[in-house]
């Protein structure tokens, strides 16, 4: 029986060698065929294997509410006109199998719900530091409705700017946190900043958060890529002198200070709520290679030396949860090739457990655009497909919600290509 059982195995054996030899002799050499360049270099990366993956990815919207882009449509809207507002947004978002809504709650030292450190916001009101009356939180409603569709919402600040257009402190409700300390700030040109190189002043930022996952059952907290201004040293030389011990240079200590924001938030957060979600939208190149010698093979405006925020220390780290890299140029363009800072980007993130979400330009799909690849109707299905072959891609994040009303080229682009691929839509959920 031993030896039979020796003899079969041996035989199957034999007998898959030679058919494994019999199908490799019919795989083309190179001098046989040869698949041209492009086609190569997609069959090289790892593609899923049906549209599992991409069904369940991470599908975000942003909502901005500076000068009113978005939501509210205008200021001084009632409780229903608003509530009315907010769902149809949200509706149409689901219908396009959206899974979360990045809300603007703080566009400029100012917040869209009843807050103890910032005042109301005048793109709510009207005048910052007046309240809705009849009583409203805007904030409160969107986290009920968005849940209710089964979306996850994430609250999104713009952590230091406090003006747009010429203001002065003075024209600032007496409860923003600018007006009452004027030495947290500097002028950039016409824009009054909290000063990132102030201890006081990130402090309260990072509060302004932790009031937030306190009060609300957001999924999640976001920043944008307004860290520092454009580049200009001159403007908080003095913050520097004072509290720049132990850095050579300003651009470095600028840096650090912005290091030190992403860290605590990381750690106030998380203490109260681990699981929720601490994400930053950055510039979409952290630097080129020809000025650092990690950075991407791009000319473009750098997140690490033009708004000293060092996006790949973070994720190196992991003091945040997820980057979602703002990537709005096409496939393609000599400067900033959409491609090639997806895959820097993923190469970023393949050794931690930060996930990528990529920020897309979905507002510029124009028949009218003077940019040859956003009028045809078709780059965002061309970055979905290109982003569809990178494992590290967990999802995307879209920019903006007025790009997907009807009519829009960019929501006719995502119906059709969530149908093909077969998208999966939020689930209502209670909580």
């Amino acid at each position: 029986m031993r030896r039979f059982c020796f003899l079969f195995h041996l035989g199957v054996f034999v007998s898959l060698v030679a058919f494994a030899v019999g199908v490799l002799s019919f795989i083309p050499t190179k001098g046989a065929y040869a698949l041209d360049e492009e086609t190569a270099t997609v069959l090289k990366k790892p593609t899923p294997k049906d549209y599992r993956r991409q069904s369940r990815q991470f599908r975000g919207l942003w909502v901005s509410v500076v000068s009113n882009i978005d939501f509210p449509s205008k200021s001084g809207l009632s409780p229903e006109q608003l509530m009315k507002e907010t769902d149809e947004i949200i509706d149409r978002a689901a219908a396009m199998r959206f899974n979360a809504i990045f809300l603007q709650v703080r566009p400029m030292g100012d917040a869209l719900y009843p807050s103890e450190l910032y005042p109301w916001s005048s793109f709510l009101t009207g005048e910052q530091g007046k309240a809705p009356d009849p009583f409203f939180d805007p904030l409160r409603y969107w986290i009920d409705a968005a849940h209710a569709r089964g979306m996850e919402l994430h609250a999104w600040i713009n952590p230091y700017r406090v003006t747009i257009g010429k203001k002065e402190l003075s024209d600032l409700s007496p409860a923003n946190p600018a007006a009452q300390h004027p030495e947290w700030t500097f002028k950039h040109g016409d824009r009054i900043y909290l000063n990132p190189g102030v201890p006081e002043a990130r402090e309260h930022v990072v509060k302004g958060l932790v009031e937030i996952v306190q009060n609300y059952n957001v999924d999640g907290v976001h920043i944008d890529d307004y860290f520092y201004p454009e580049r200009n040293i001159e403007e908080d030389r003095q913050t520097f002198e004072t509290y720049g011990e132990g850095f050579d240079n300003i651009e470095d200590w600028r840096r650090n200070n912005v290091n030190l924001f992403i860290r605590d938030v990381n750690r106030a957060v998380h203490k109260i709520r681990p699981k929720v979600m601490w994400s930053v939208s950055p510039a979409g190149i952290w630097a080129n290679k020809g000025s650092h010698p990690l950075g991407s093979e791009t000319r473009g405006n750098q997140c690490y030396f033009n708004l000293y925020a060092d996006v790949r220390k973070w994720i190196k780290e992991e003091t945040i949860d997820a980057v979602i890299p703002q990537i709005y140029w096409h496939i393609g363009f000599d400067v900033a090739d959409f491609s090639t800072l997806v895959d820097w980007w993923s190469d970023v993130v393949s050794d931690v457990d930060v996930k990528l979400y990529v920020g897309i330009a979905a507002y510029r799909m124009d028949p009218n655009s003077k940019t040859e690849a956003w009028r045809d109707g078709k780059e965002l299905e061309r970055q979905l497909n290109y982003m569809a072959t990178s494992p590290d891609v967990d999802g995307q994040v879209f920019f903006t919600a007025n790009s997907f009303k009807e009519g829009k080229p960019a929501r006719d682009a995502i119906l059709n290509y969530g149908d093909k691929h077969k998208w999966m839509a939020p689930k209502a959920r209670t909580r």
